[in-house]
């Protein structure tokens, strides 16, 4: 039995925080749930940077000082939404055309004052052109979007 393609990969996770706090550590703390290993840089990743405004990135900085951009932050609505751009391409290089890319929207939804449902939804993937079913199944794979988000409640968990 095959498994349906789909052009938009939702996940969601319910987080033992309060609304503000979960928003924060997904935006202030990007890098410190980022797998590593996801590094489209020769070198290794000295930190991740998430810009908390519209018009500004997601990038990766490596040790030795370059830097790749793979995210253009579309929306930011402390504390219930952010939007960005998902810059890479089907070959897992960067997109430099913004019509070949797709968008990530994350919300946060306070379910009481100390939990928050934290949704996100990837979409319009089939805008990356031939080979976008490598992007989608990519990102919904238990290394992908699933990955983070474990990572993003175990960092939320911790405490720290």
């Amino acid at each position: 039995m095959t498994q349906e393609v789909t052009t938009v990969v939702r996940r969601q996770i319910v987080v033992d925080a309060p609304l503000e706090r979960a928003f924060t550590v997904f935006t202030e703390r990007f890098g410190d749930f980022k797998p590593p290993e996801h590094n489209l840089l020769a070198a290794e990743i000295a930190e991740t940077v998430f810009e908390p405004k519209v018009g500004g990135h997601i990038y990766d900085r490596g040790v030795d000082g370059s830097e790749c951009r793979w995210a253009r932050v579309l929306a930011y609505e402390p504390p219930g939404r952010v939007v960005f751009s998902w810059d890479i391409d089907p070959q897992w290089q960067v997109e430099t055309e913004p019509e070949n890319t797709s968008e990530v929207e994350v919300r946060f939804v306070a379910e009481t004052p100390v939990r928050t449902r934290v949704e996100l939804e990837h979409r319009n993937i089939d805008r990356h052109g031939p080979g976008w079913q490598a992007v989608a199944g990519g990102v919904a794979d238990d290394a992908g979007w699933p990955l983070y988000l474990a990572r993003y409640a175990a960092l939320l968990k911790s405490g720290s």
